[in-house]
């Protein structure tokens, strides 16, 4: 009997998770502001708008490079 119950849960709890084994879809903003996403901005009050590009050459941090872990082996 417990075999069976506990048979069950696992079944449940896998069913529960099953969205976690895929990758997130993500839209664009032109696709998602029609969608319930754009829908949900507005009545916030806000906008959907795309991402800045990623620069090409990032900033060098200021500051000395941080230093090399000593090998434990």
């Amino acid at each position: 009997m417990s075999a069976a119950i506990a048979l069950v849960c696992v079944v449940v709890l896998t069913l529960q998770i099953r969205d976690r084994w895929h990758s997130p879809d993500v839209k664009p903003a032109a696709i998602a502001e029609h969608t319930t996403t754009g829908e949900a901005a507005r009545e916030a009050g806000a906008r959907v708008q795309p991402t800045d590009p990623k620069l090409a050459v990032e900033p060098q941090p200021d500051g000395p490079k941080p230093a090399q872990p000593a090998n434990p082996n």
